[in-house]
């Protein structure tokens, strides 16, 4: 990874949550110096803008089951088509949220660009929440808490097919870390699905060095490389304020480094999103800071070299 070039696409959604604000969040990533910090690593940076989405008051909420559906579908088809271009080209893209829904645009785009090539992707999900949800089983309608769901096959087909076809990663290469704030109906979903999730108690009793080393290999069992989905809000809000969704009791600063550590050690990375910074409910950008230095530790950077 550290000869390539770096594709930085900003999808600047707020149509999924329920709290205004994280359309700022890839503003407030690039305020925070990320290209910059990417370029002190060697690699070479192309920021491609932010793909289009509508703003809340300019369309109607069509379904309270699942709140702007349509015009969420419609970003992430854009965010998807320059994903798989950018992979095509040979860059590695990092997504910047906006909120979780956008994932189901960057995983189609990169998803679809493997299977072009007959490969296969793992995804493994850094989140405080599930995000597995359906229009059936969301008690708020939110659709950034469908997008992994829809990943693996499961919701609405404006989400499952973007692309085209569905799923885009099989439930046994999907793992969840990081889990404490889940939805009654949503837990059904989360068993039944295959997914592998550890919990913030497994965390703690298994230790994270662990839990990553299980997940890097059941990410790459059969697969190609690894999609990395970092929630911001799986931090503890005491280093990452300033999320839509904070739950106390999360990683620790030095444990969310060490995830990211991990992962650039096993060399699978394909590609990678930050979401949910809340510029908004923020102090001093400190949660876009630290965005900024966990993507740095997930694309290279060491502590003595």
């Amino acid at each position: 990874m550290r000869k390539a070039k770096v594709a930085v696409i900003g999808a600047p959604m707020d149509l999924g949550a329920g709290r205004r604000g994280v359309d700022m969040g890839p503003s407030a990533v690039r305020v925070a110096s990320l290209n910059a910090r990417l370029e002190s690593l060697g690699y070479e940076v192309e920021d491609h803008g932010n793909i289009e989405v509508v703003q809340p008051e300019s369309v109607a909420r069509k379904d309270a089951r699942a709140r702007y559906l349509q015009e969420i579908a419609k970003s992430c088809s854009r965010l998807a088509k320059m994903v798989e271009k950018a992979m095509g080209l040979g860059h590695f893209p990092l997504v910047l949220g906006g909120d979780h829904s956008i994932a189901a645009g960057t995983i189609a785009g990169v998803a679809k660009h493997l299977k072009r090539e007959k490969k296969k992707l793992g995804v493994i999900w850094i989140d405080a929440h599930a995000d597995m949800n359906t229009p059936a089983t969301s008690p708020s309608g939110n659709v950034h808490g469908m997008p992994l769901a829809a990943t693996v096959g499961m919701g609405p087909k404006e989400l499952t097919h973007i692309g085209g076809y569905a799923p885009k990663v099989k439930a046994k290469n999907v793992v969840l870390i990081g889990l404490r704030d889940v939805d009654e109906a949503e837990r059904e979903n989360v068993k039944k699905s295959g997914v592998k999730a550890f919990t913030m108690r497994e965390v703690d009793e298994l230790g994270l060095r662990s839990v990553m080393a299980h997940a890097i290999g059941t990410a790459l069992d059969g697969t190609d490389g690894i999609h990395l989905s970092f929630d911001m809000d799986s931090v503890d809000p005491d280093d990452a304020p300033g999320v839509g969704t904070p739950v106390r009791g999360g990683l620790t600063y030095r444990e969310a480094h060490l995830a990211m550590e991990i992962l650039n050690d096993a060399g699978a990375l394909v590609s990678m999103e930050i979401v949910e910074v809340n510029p908004v409910l923020d102090t001093a950008n400190r949660t876009a800071l630290l965005a900024v230095e966990l993507a740095a530790s997930a694309m290279g950077k060491k502590i003595l070299s």
